[in-house]
């Protein structure tokens, strides 16, 4: 199966999870990450979801899913214990073009969560397609261990460098080059910072 892997921009677009169990609830952290507008559909929720609902950052809605449930909807979460709902589910965003992800059931699957890795805006996501999420989990921990804590501050200093950079010099092969050498370079705030040196001045970029 080709899949193509994507980062989508879920802040302030409607999601819908369909469910609010234990299944449900491993799905919220994320979706919340992204600053979606979460919108719940369940009968029974578990307390930790109904804190949530308190809190004001999700919106839960205490009765049976409905086809009508979709209408606004941007991204769906099936997650019941019912397959007969979670097909539901799936089936009626297909008829409406919007993606859905029946969590534990590929076939009725648009999309997959990825085990991730992230530090600050740095993700790495593994997906295994739904063959075996215990693999990506694996991979994700071994992944974790190996990277520095610090590069969530270090790579926000490289985007801020980054987009000087873009601002002062013209596009060519020239400021592509430098680019790929700032991004191996360690960067700092000081103004005699050497990656700093090198992205400002045209004369310190090497050959």
């Amino acid at each position: 199966m080709s899949l193509l892997p994507i980062f989508v921009k879920l802040a302030g677009r409607q999601c819908l999870l369909v469910g609010a169990g234990e299944v449900a609830l491993q799905k919220i952290p994320s979706l919340l990450a992204a600053d979606a507008r979460l919108r719940v559909i369940a009968p029974r929720v578990v307390p930790e979801v109904a804190v949530l609902a308190s809190e004001g950052r999700i919106e839960v809605i205490g009765r049976e899913y409905m086809d009508s449930d979709l209408e606004g909807t941007f991204l769906v979460i099936a997650a019941t214990d019912d397959p007969a709902v979670n097909e539901a589910v799936y089936r009626g965003a297909v008829e409406r073009n919007i993606l859905c992800n029946s969590v534990d059931d590929p076939p009725h699957c648009d999309f997959y969560f990825g085990s991730i890795v992230s530090r600050g805006d740095m993700q790495i996501a593994i997906s295994t397609a739904g063959e075996s999420p215990a693999l990506a989990q694996r991979l994700r921990r071994e992944i974790d261990e190996q990277l520095p804590a610090d590069l969530g501050p270090w790579l926000h200093q490289l985007g801020a460098l980054r987009r000087e950079v873009l601002a002062g010099r013209p596009a060519g092969e020239e400021r592509k080059l430098l680019l790929h050498q700032l991004a191996q370079r360690e960067v700092c705030d000081a103004r005699d910072c050497p990656a700093r040196r090198m992205a400002l001045d045209p004369k310190e970029v090497c050959a």
